[in-house]
């Protein structure tokens, strides 16, 4: 296993992050307290600087502390601050009534830190959302030191360069990173010419979703929620994640490696994020490197052409 992870920036002006970071969608909720303290210590001792804590309880759901405890873990573990690029999540069905500073403050509160590294916008759910108004929010935030940089989470291509269009006039970066679906299975967007031109603008992507909520590893038939299904191509996926496993073996690799693996094949990936509820999953993500050292990128591409489900079936533009 590789001592220290690779590092990319995150588009043009944010953060050298590491080429894996951990997410916490429920996460830490799922674990002894134990557990996720030497997981997030080991994570840390990898090289994994980048984690995505964010809030998500939802009103008349049961309440959830997965972002609280991260800040217990970090603390437990003995893990400063300067240490690790923190992540969270700003929603907006609710904005501009429910302002993005309020929902960034109790993030913040939530996690006990005084700043975000990185802040990454929920989907876009309506068409009355001011991306104006919004760019404009978020200038200030970064020019007031509470926000770093800030990205967005499946959004189309044309709305992320409307986005940065505005950005830009109002004294900001931009948008540094699109979180996007992407597996050997979900390509069409990320692999596709609108994004091709997003990327080319200097936002880069942040791959999401590549295990497709364990499937991809093996659990077929996973019993928690996972992510949404666009182009309702899940049952084929499915059916992929056999012949996935059939060539992991004959790679000398497990499933989950050849996916985290090929994400980074992408030119414009700067991060894999992923979750883990446990070492070995860690671990064997972690080594995932060595497999596309020794595969290499090209072929691995190759090799994970036939297993590329959403092919002609998502439009490549995006939500």
């Amino acid at each position: 296993m590789p001592t220290t992870i690779p590092r990319r920036r995150l588009g043009t002006a944010g953060p050298e992050a590491s080429v894996l970071s951990l997410g916490s969608w429920h996460t830490y909720d799922r674990m002894d307290f134990g557990d996720a303290v030497a997981m997030v210590r080991h994570a840390v001792d990898s090289g994994i600087n980048l984690f995505d804590v964010a809030v998500y309880g939802m009103p008349g759901h049961p309440p959830v502390f997965t972002d609280v405890l991260f800040s217990a873990i970090v603390r437990a573990g003995g893990i400063a601050r300067d240490d690790y690029l923190l992540s969270t999540k700003l929603w907006l069905e609710g904005y501009p009534q429910q302002s993005l500073r309020d929902q960034l403050a109790n993030a913040l509160f939530r996690v006990g830190a005084d700043h975000a590294d990185v802040a990454v916008l929920g989907d876009i759910r309506r068409d009355d959302l001011d991306l104006r108004r919004l760019a404009e929010d978020l200038a200030e935030l970064e020019r007031e030191g509470l926000l770093g940089c800030w990205g967005v989470n499946n959004w189309s291509a044309t709305a992320v360069r409307t986005i940065r269009g505005h950005a830009l006039a109002a004294g900001s970066p931009g948008p540094q990173l699109a979180q996007l679906k992407y597996s050997p299975c979900r390509r069409s967007i990320p692999d596709g010419e609108p994004f091709a031109a997003v990327f080319a603008e200097g936002v880069s992507m942040q791959a999401s979703d590549v295990l497709e909520g364990g499937i991809l590893a093996g659990n077929t038939a996973p019993s928690r929620q996972i992510g949404k299904d666009p182009g309702e191509v899940r049952p084929r996926i499915v059916e992929a994640a056999k012949g996935l496993a059939e060539l992991a073996a004959e790679l000398d690799a497990t499933p989950a490696q050849l996916c985290v693996a090929f994400t980074l094949t992408h030119p414009s990936t700067s991060t894999v994020l992923f979750g883990a509820s446990r070492m070995r999953q860690l671990t064997d993500n972690i080594a995932a490197l060595d497999i596309l050292d020794r595969v290499g990128s090209s072929r691995l591409r190759s090799l994970m052409d036939p297993f590329w489900v959403d092919r002609d079936i998502v439009d490549p533009e995006g939500p």
